[in-house]
């Protein structure tokens, strides 16, 4: 009877042990999925509080929160035109648990910097777009000039005299500037800033003159009175902001803006990258999210990750060719 008890308890241990077994192979072969997340995540931010980097992963990550019960926790690692957080985030654990915030600067810096210890469309791994917005061409108020055609003239007979603030070298916010000195003929002083914040800061000091900013991180200024707003970069006026202008109607042919999105490091299990896609799309399909983006004057890019990472080397490929054109270089 003992013996009987005995071979009757090994069989049951054994046969919990192999359902054990059999459920840690699925998980691991569906990537834990189902389960994520389980505690809060980290979503790196490659630039300081404030700027529009910040701002939108902060309102999508507030949606995330909300959707999942999980905190995603917003990591600002500023710094290297954007690369120090880049390579944190490239150098995490691909296990759903860190995040990046993806912007364009990491389409330029492809091309701008000669030398970088990453390839960022081969180290990590697409997620999902969020959305793209206007940059915005924004002056300080003792600034005599009330349009762009008055700004280019004022420019023209000020050679030099005009700081031309960005939210540090080689972000689209810097090389709308450029594009615009490269059309316009005029020579502004480019001075970099550690984010969009401390830029505008200096801007509405008056210690700067010109900023080519992403809209969300401005707009505020902007309705306040703090900063004239002179025209936006994109080809269509923003709803956002309707009775200003476009660059391209006193510049014909200029055009540009800001996109964002989310990506992880290589090697993320598919079926993480997969569930944080759909609650991505989801939150920019919630009436109330893309209430708040089109108030920062931004609009979705809802998709797939591949549709995200096809969007992000067309842009390398079109900042290439601006980067080369203005002559702009970083070791």
């Amino acid at each position: 009877m003992r013996r009987t008890h005995l071979v009757l308890s090994l069989a049951l241990a054994c046969s919990a042990t192999s359902v054990a077994g059999v459920a840690c192979a699925a998980e691991k072969a569906t990537g834990g999925g189902e389960n994520y997340p389980n505690r809060p995540v980290r979503w790196i931010v490659a630039y300081p509080p404030a700027g529009t980097t910040d701002i939108l992963a902060r309102v999508t990550s507030q949606w995330l929160t909300q959707r999942t019960g999980q905190q995603f926790v917003i990591d600002n690692r500023p710094g290297g035109g954007n690369n120090i957080g880049t390579e944190i985030a490239i150098r995490s654990a691909p296990d759903g648990y860190t995040l990046f915030l993806v912007n364009p600067a990491n389409a330029i810096n492809a091309t701008l910097y000669a030398k970088l210890p990453f390839n960022f469309l081969r180290d990590l791994a697409p997620v999902a777009g969020i959305v793209r917005v206007p940059n915005v061409m924004v002056v300080t108020r003792s600034l005599p000039a009330k349009s762009v055609p008055e700004f280019i003239a004022y420019a023209k007979k000020n050679p030099g005299k005009v700081n031309m603030a960005s939210s540090g070298s080689g972000t689209s916010v810097h090389l709308s500037g450029e594009l615009f000195k490269s059309m316009t003929g005029i020579d502004m002083q480019h001075v970099p800033y550690k984010g969009a914040g401390p830029a505008l800061i200096e801007l509405i000091g008056g210690q700067v003159q010109v900023l080519f900013d992403n809209l969300p991180s401005s707009i505020g200024h902007i309705k306040s009175g703090d900063i004239r707003a002179l025209a936006v970069t994109t080809l269509k006026r923003s709803p956002a902001l309707p009775d200003v202008p476009t660059v391209n109607e006193s510049v014909p042919g200029y055009e540009a803006s800001a996109w964002f999105g989310m990506a992880v490091p290589k090697g993320t299990p598919v079926a993480i990258i997969e569930r944080l896609n759909r609650e991505v799309n989801a939150a920019l399909a919630d009436p109330g999210m893309k209430a708040k983006l089109a108030d920062l004057g931004g609009e979705p890019i809802p998709g797939t990750p591949a549709d995200f990472w096809k969007l992000h080397a067309a842009e390398t490929e079109k900042w290439a060719k601006v980067v080369r054109f203005s002559g702009a270089k970083v070791e």
